[in-house]
């Protein structure tokens, strides 16, 4: 699987509750051989919002396509029933890098909603005493100037400068392209902020010598079309690296899509297919987006 690509094929449904007949269909199709067909299910489960979903869901955590188990984690997250923190806390050993980053965020997401004690506690790190009383010196810009730090901290600091839409398809609609930006950044800050190793805040990146690296967030595309017997969204998204000097420093990209079947398509729903298919292009590329800034903090 391709990181910062993650194709979404998305069922609508009714906004009627939830019915034991809906889950019984849709977890009979997570055994089909087909993995556009899992996928649908699994998204679907995880709009019903409905607690019955829940066995099902964790079973496609086993599916044998990553992109089904990374969707069953984050609608297991968004469920939040405290009997899904087992498995996920197991799947954030499997073997796909963004199916571990969602098993977790889903984990964290459960346990906050339960009020229950966080499942990955910052481990403290144990040094000798005449490592502790080194000066803070050495280390690389951006991940801080201790050599042998005595807790578990930060190692990026980030900041997000500017948050766009530029794509052709929405150039004429201002309050949309306002949207669709708002959109991309509040995703970030929202994965920058559940991850520990990142910060956004000045005052701890200075106390751990990060330097900053800023982000400058823009929609190359967001476009509807016609594929076969679906309507597809795509975004995609580029991401610059800056440092404080304003110098350039890389990109990212990536999209996703969101399809939807012809025959239930419906205009009316293009603002949330579109909010859909921005965040999960975001999510896609998040795990690479941090490799770069590291790589580039180290540089």
């Amino acid at each position: 699987m391709r990181i910062g690509t993650l194709l979404i094929a998305v069922t609508l449904l009714g906004v009627a509750p939830a019915r034991a007949d809906q889950v019984g269909e849709l977890t009979k199709t997570l055994s089909s051989s087909s993995d556009k067909a899992r996928i649908a299910a699994v998204v679907s489960l995880g709009r019903l919002n409905d607690r019955t979903a829940l066995k099902p869901l964790v079973t496609a955590l086993h599916d044998p396509n990553a992109q089904v188990r990374a969707l069953a984690a984050a609608a297991l997250g968004k469920l939040g029933h405290k009997a899904a923190l087992p498995a996920l806390k197991a799947a954030t050993e499997d073997p796909d890098d963004i199916v571990r980053a969602r098993a977790k965020d889903a984990a964290i997401a459960v346990a906050k909603v339960n009020n229950l004690p966080d499942p990955f506690p910052p481990a403290v790190a144990v040094t000798a005493p005449s490592q502790a009383r080194k000066s803070k010196s050495g280390g690389s810009a951006g991940f801080g100037r201790q050599a042998h730090a005595v807790e578990n901290h930060p190692d990026v600091f980030v900041t997000i400068n500017t948050s766009t839409d530029d794509s052709p398809g929405t150039k004429t609609d201002k309050k949309a392209r306002t949207v669709h930006g708002d959109i991309l950044r509040q995703t970030f800050e929202t994965s920058f902020r559940g991850n520990p190793t990142v910060t956004m805040a000045a005052a701890e990146a200075q106390k751990w010598g990060l330097d900053p690296r800023h982000l400058d967030l823009s929609v190359t595309k967001l476009d509807v079309a016609q594929s076969g017997n679906f309507i597809e969204v795509e975004a995609q998204l580029r991401l610059a690296i800056s440092d404080d000097n304003g110098r350039m420093l890389s990109f990212v990209s990536g999209g996703a899509k969101v399809q939807v079947p012809k025959r239930t398509f419906d205009a009316r729903y293009l603002p949330a297919l579109r909010k859909e298919a921005l965040e999960n292009a975001a999510r896609g590329l998040f795990d690479k987006l941090l490799t770069q800034l590291r790589d580039r903090s180290q540089s």
